[in-house]
């Protein structure tokens, strides 16, 4: 694989409404980021991806947009993120700022126009059509539930979208679009950004003509899953991106990718693929139902390990996936991939150990190197997340309880990873001096930032450890070119892998069970074996290496 600037990165999510809020209107913003830089550098991070701070109305927290070229005032001024981006720069840090065009804001200046005459120019940006015969263009249902197809007031006219119905898709297919979406890039680009976390891209491509596919579901609609299986093509929007935007300016593009088919890896990921690198969201999608949340299967360890391996196989020799285990998306990993026995500060190092040191570029995701956990929620009224709501209404239509139902969003809602972090034991976790617009998670007063600085066993110091450990000169072609190669793979509760370098290997070693379990290391007895990290004490008999419950151990194998 050629060599980039980016390969070598720590990467690190910032969800700036919850991460440090500096004027105490409960709400964090481009400042709050600013204090805390030293804090992120600490940390080995050399890459910044920032939620979006544009000007919008959030119905979907920012990712409907009314203006791209504008911070929204919540979170402070076009100066507060141009010094970000200096202050950043001078700590070594490259900013990503969210790149959300498979969509806009209904009260986007595009929409407004296109709404006034669907017929003409602006309408020719997004998806309208009327109904035939009584009938809609197609079946589909939105991510959030429902139709994909939102009356415009006043008038006979549909348009399309997949997501809320405050985000009108856009019409890739349209030219002009394009040409409005690359000068808006490159204006960014240009203010010194490092490149863009491209969300939810897959979806530009939609299968034309509009047509129904078979219902999943009693309300006659098709998930959008379905859909995309049916698109094709997205290459020519996908690969005209790279080549005016990417290439010219040596940018880092990340793609949150979902449904891409095997044989297009390289076409994503390669050396000239349409990203820099895609998320590996294989472990998030394992066990997901199309029926809803109420029907989804929560991943077992040795799920989590099978799907990582894949991943690793498919990469090889072809890019760089960027591996994470929580998002503003997701629940807290620690609460999903851990089983509950092992949901505590060993647990979590040995979670943090075996995603962290894979091939790829580690993703953490603000107040993860904590060990930050699910919320619990008593009622639905609790919830901010639109499309938790959304769920819930589903699990009360096929039967459940109340109660049932928010055990159900509890598991699930993206709340979860959107409350404030947690920076010391003071009110509201020191994020806010005013009231957070999320509460904050009850937990803080044990799990919190400035109670992990002074203990040098906590999670925030492993994860320091890893950083470090990743950046050492001496193994850093090991930990970012090296090839990942599975050990004792059938080993239930065990994930067990080798970083395969030129001078040494690095043998990741976990146990995911409550009980010791004992590795088998007689390939390697004649060779020279370095502890580098663990988060127990290590007990080694000959070619036989004891795990404690919930243990990982990190070898550094000379060969």
């Amino acid at each position: 694989m050629e060599q980039k600037w980016w390969q070598d990165k720590i990467a690190y999510q910032i969800y700036p409404k919850s991460f440090r809020d500096s004027n105490g209107d409960g709400i964090g913003d481009i400042p709050g980021i600013i204090e805390k830089l030293d804090y992120l550098k600490s940390l080995g991070i050399g890459i910044l991806w920032i939620s979006p701070v544009y000007v919008s109305p959030c119905a979907d927290q920012g990712y409907d947009i009314a203006d791209y070229f504008q911070i929204d005032p919540m979170f402070g001024t076009m100066e507060d993120m141009e010094r970000l981006l200096k202050e950043a720069e001078k700590r070594d840090i490259k900013i990503l700022m969210d790149l959300v065009v498979n969509h806009c804001s209904d009260e986007h200046e595009w929409f407004r126009k296109a709404c006034a005459d669907p017929e003409g120019e602006y309408g020719k940006y997004f998806y309208f059509a009327r109904k035939e015969n009584g009938k809609l263009p197609c079946n589909w249902r939105s991510y959030f539930g429902g139709p994909v197809w939102e009356p415009v007031s006043g008038t006979d006219w549909y348009y399309l979208h997949v997501f809320h119905k405050k985000q009108p898709d856009l019409n890739w297919e349209n030219p002009k679009l394009r040409e409005e979406i690359y000068r808006m890039m490159n204006w960014w680009l240009d203010k010194g950004l490092g490149g863009f976390r491209v969300d939810a891209i897959i979806n530009i491509k939609k299968p034309l003509p509009f047509r129904d596919y078979p219902a999943d579901r009693d309300d006659g609609l098709c998930d959008m899953s379905q859909v995309l299986q049916h698109a094709s093509g997205i290459g020519e929007f996908l690969g005209e991106m790279r080549d005016r935007i990417l290439i010219p300016h040596d940018a880092f593009f990340v793609g949150e990718v979902f449904n891409e088919k095997e044989e297009e890896i390289r076409d994503f990921m390669g050396d000239n693929g349409y990203f820099s690198s895609i998320f590996d969201f294989s472990q998030t999608v394992e066990g997901k139902s199309p029926k809803g949340w109420y029907a989804n299967r929560i991943p077992s360890p040795d799920d989590y390990k099978r799907c990582c391996f894949r991943s690793q196989r498919k990469a090889e020799r072809v890019g760089f996936y960027s591996n994470v285990i929580e998002n503003h998306d997701e629940p807290r990993g620690v609460s999903y991939y851990l089983p509950p026995a092992g949901r505590h500060c060993k647990g979590k190092k040995l979670l943090a150990a075996e995603y962290f040191l894979l091939q790829g570029i580690p993703f953490i995701y603000q107040g993860q190197e904590l060990g930050m956990e699910n919320m619990v929620y008593a009622s639905i009224e609790e919830i901010d997340d639109v499309s938790s709501k959304a769920e819930y209404a589903e699990c009360i239509h096929v039967g459940m309880s109340p109660e049932e139902a928010i055990k159900v969003v509890n598991q699930y809602t993206r709340d979860n990873t959107r409350t404030p972090f947690q920076w010391d034991d003071t009110a509201n976790a020191g994020f806010t001096t005013g009231i957070p617009w999320l509460p904050v998670n009850p937990n803080y007063l044990e799990i919190n930032a400035a109670r992990q600085e002074q203990d040098p066993d906590s999670v925030l110091q492993f994860y320091r450890k890893l950083s470090q450990l990743r950046r050492d000169p001496e193994l850093r072609d090991t930990f970012v070119y090296g090839r990942t190669e599975p050990f004792g793979e059938e080993e239930q509760g065990i994930m067990a892998y080798f970083r395969k370098g030129k001078e040494e290997d690095v043998l990741v070693a976990g146990n995911f069970t409550e009980g010791s379990r004992e590795i088998q290391l007689s390939s390697l007895q004649e060779k020279q074996k370095e502890l580098l990290l663990s988060n127990d004490d290590v007990k080694m008999e000959g070619n036989t290496l004891t795990l404690t419950p919930f243990q990982v151990v990190v070898l550094k194998i000379t060969k």
